[in-house]
């Protein structure tokens, strides 16, 4: 098996009078890792649909190892030997890695006979760079070792080419580097080709040899990394030079500053009745940035939910301000607790409701929307959602779009508008916002923009539960950064003096035979 060469020529591909890709070219050279950059809408997903045959172009040549090929379905790219390793994980998490391996090849017969598939397959796995148990379950892997397995879907089907589409999203820095490490040399030993889809500068310089990057659809520039910089390819990616963030002034938080959020020994179910927030205790005080790291399916996301009201718990107590807290529609409201959760055109719309209809869910039933008792005034439902369009950008600015029509960066705009709005004046002034994986997927300038946001809420006084799988993020947002493993808080430090490294070591539960970190002033009364 060699690594295969790709060259696509004057690409294009339209969605009614929308040009989504026009005249796009570019070359993949044999044995080398490829990446390609660009904003959210910049064509990224339209160009790799149409080389794995989802979606095909409707124009443009595309040449495998300088042979022009048709790509019309994925019987082509099959027997090309063209992969993709998706964002989000396709495995059955109730089988194990040999059945997931199989499943991936397909055509399977009625009766499978295991002692050979297993000779097969553990002859497979020593010729890999990195294996995997094969009677493990899927279940029982950490996020690094799904991506993993991810890629080794790909090797066992005999890929040549490879797409990654942000293959490190959910994984460690050090589960990152390994993987993207493996890739690397498997490209120098000319086993494989790798064109990776990524927004993490550091990732194109560390282990990319050529880049190249789209904006609007059209193709900016094409070069080798060691030809450029970050700085450069974030000009080409926004179309201007990139403005450099505003310093902000951001005293450090008095010891004595009061509490917001206070959660004691709290213990959650998940869905399966597994205890998922097993004894968490953890504050935030007022005007104070709290990020917790850890990798997902560490009990984050139960978490996020009790806190809003979506998820009972077990046991434990919360407190807003120093009062208890049931996490009641009621309560919040009155409690000013705002929320930006994980996948919000999910968990914080409706999608076939309007963008104005959505930004009233908070405020629909208390006046001045509620009139005569029961009447909506739409109309003053209307100017809301105009004022809020204007102050937080949301494009387009109809109040009348539904709000899954829209991007995901302006969904994200939308809903920091509904639960932040007026914050500047008193009255209105947000006492805790959970924000959880705000950016994830979206392009810079819908980053910058939300995490300005979360610095402004910050600077007027709000207590900030930053939920993340990104260090950087964290790095670059928080106050303090605490690391979530299996359900508890297990480290805590300052982000200031706050060592990637060491924190990827405790998200992966590499220190999981040292005692957590003492809480300070936490025990609550349980509820």
């Amino acid at each position: 098996m060699h690594a295969l060469e790709l060259e696509i020529i004057g690409a294009g591909k339209s969605f009614g009078e929308f040009r989504a890709l026009d005249d796009v070219s570019m070359k993949i050279k044999a044995g080398t890792v490829h990446a390609l950059l660009g904003e959210n809408g910049a064509g990224k997903s339209t160009l790799v649909k149409g080389l794995v045959g989802y979606s095909p172009l409707d124009q443009g040549i595309i040449q495998a190892d300088r042979r022009e090929v048709e790509i019309r379905g994925p019987r082509v790219p099959n027997t090309l030997g063209i992969g993709m390793v998706y964002q989000h994980f396709t495995l059955a998490p109730s089988l194990s890695v040999a059945e997931n391996l199989l499943l991936a090849r397909g055509g399977m017969r009625w009766r499978i006979h295991w002692n050979l598939e297993r000779q097969v397959l553990q002859e497979f796995m020593e010729a890999m760079p990195f294996r995997l148990d094969l009677d493990r379950a899927i279940s029982g892997l950490s996020a690094g070792e799904k991506q993993k397995l991810e890629i080794l879907k790909q090797l066992y089907l005999r890929r040549r080419l490879l797409i990654l589409d942000e293959p490190t999203s959910v994984l460690t820095p050090q589960e990152a580097d390994e993987v993207l490490g493996l890739m690397h040399d498997l490209t120098r030993r000319e086993e494989l080709t790798v064109l990776m889809i990524t927004h993490k500068f550091h990732e194109v310089t560390a282990y990319a040899d050529d880049v190249t990057v789209l904006r609007k659809g059209k193709l900016v520039g094409s070069t080798a990394v060691a030809d450029t910089s970050p700085a450069e390819l974030a000009h080409w990616m926004m179309g201007q030079a990139r403005v450099e963030k505003e310093t902000v002034a951001r005293p450090s938080v008095p010891a004595d500053a009061q509490v917001g959020l206070k959660v004691g020994d709290l213990l959650v179910l998940n869905d399966r009745g597994v205890a998922a927030v097993n004894g968490l205790s953890l504050q935030v005080r007022r005007g104070e940035i709290v990020g917790l790291a850890g990798i997902s399916g560490n009990g984050q996301k139960e978490l996020v939910e009790t806190l809003l009201g979506q998820r009972r718990r077990l046991s434990g107590a919360v407190q807003i301000g120093g009062a208890d807290y049931q996490a009641s529609r009621a309560e919040m409201r009155e409690r000013k607790v705002f929320a930006l959760p994980e996948e919000p055109l999910r968990n914080a719309c409706i999608a076939g409701m309007s963008v104005a209809e959505n930004m009233a869910l908070r405020n629909f039933d208390v006046a001045p929307f509620k009139r005569n008792g029961w009447r909506v005034d739409r109309g003053a439902m209307r100017r809301q959602a105009q004022a809020l369009i204007a102050a937080f950008n949301v494009k387009p600015p109809v109040p009348e779009r539904a709000i899954g029509t829209l991007s995901g960066g302006n969904v994200q705009r939308a809903v920091l508008a509904r639960e932040l709005g007026d914050s500047t004046r008193q009255e209105d002034a947000v006492n805790v916002l959970i924000v959880a994986n705000p950016v994830f997927g979206l392009d810079f300038a819908s980053v910058a923009d939300i995490h300005a946001r979360l610095l402004q809420a910050r600077a007027l006084g709000a207590a900030v539960l930053l939920v993340s799988e990104d260090l950087d993020e964290l790095l670059e947002l928080s106050d303090r950064i605490l690391v979530m493993t299996d359900g508890a808080i297990v480290h805590e430090t300052n982000a200031a003096g706050a060592e990637r490294a060491e924190l990827g070591r405790w998200m992966a539960g590499h220190h999981a035979d040292r005692a957590p970190p003492a809480q300070q002033d936490i025990p609550l009364e349980t509820a």
